[in-house]
């Protein structure tokens, strides 16, 4: 489970790609396009021995990933990172696209 920062060069706050998942065998890809400045990166390590999958399959470790677009984690208390506070009245917004293809 890591933060990963997002290099950005003369993109800031557009919505880029960063990350492409691609099967070989199948030719499938996913694509996650983001405005924030990192991914957490979730890849199943503990996955072993928790509950069947759907028609009852068995999922081991690594069986899995979680890409979600955030703000730093440490943000509040690093100034040179991209602000964080949201005061009352502000809105935040975001967005991320995670888009589906195949060869």
């Amino acid at each position: 489970d890591h933060c990963w920062v997002v290099r950005r060069g003369g993109f800031a706050g557009a919505v880029v790609p960063i990350i492409v998942l691609r099967d070989p065998k199948s030719g499938r890809r996913m694509t996650v396009l983001t405005d924030q400045p990192g991914v957490q990166i979730y890849s199943a390590n503990g996955l072993a021995g928790g509950p069947l999958g759907k028609g009852g399959a068995v999922y081991g470790n690594r069986h899995g990933i979680a890409l979600e677009t955030q703000h730093l984690p440490d943000s509040p208390n690093q100034p040179h990172f991209p602000r964080t506070t949201l005061r009352p009245g502000e809105t935040f917004r975001s967005r991320t696209v995670y888009a589906f293809d195949a060869d």
